[in-house]
């Protein structure tokens, strides 16, 4: 019991520095195409005033403003597209819809992955003619 512990704590610090190879950037950018496919606007900050406003909000998170009857979402990115995406409540129940989707899209590979037999896993075992070695075998 304790060997199968020590070696699944291994396996889980050996794939850490995986997790951390995916750049901040990356990631902002893989965001951005999300809200641009969800009907997101873009919006460069190009004019000084778009600067200020770009520079007033939190980097790389979204904040709501009420536009008269209605929400609006902003989300600004001053590292990869100096840019602010605008969307209403359409666009941002498309992100989340499409964020959810990816994300169990993710989790079922991964539990595809985990559970797929290696090939010729069992290949090398020579049950001999009486079958399974038994415990007295270990």
């Amino acid at each position: 019991m304790r060997a199968t512990t020590i070696v699944m704590v291994m396996g889980v610090v050996a794939c850490l520095p995986l997790v951390a190879c995916e750049s901040t950037q990356t990631r902002v950018q893989n965001k951005e195409d999300l809200l641009a496919a969800a009907g997101f606007d873009v919006h460069p900050a190009s004019t000084p005033q778009r600067v200020a406003e770009l520079k007033s909000l939190p980097p790389d998170k979204f904040v709501t403003r009420a536009k008269g009857d209605h929400v609006e979402y902003l989300y600004a990115d001053p590292l990869v597209c100096n840019c602010l995406y605008t969307g209403d409540q359409q666009a941002f129940n498309n992100y989340k819809h499409e964020v959810f989707q990816r994300q169990l899209a993710d989790e079922q590979q991964m539990t595809a992955e985990m559970y797929q037999e290696p090939a010729g896993w069992w290949g090398g075992w020579s049950w001999g003619p009486w079958g399974w070695p038994g415990p007295a075998w270990w």
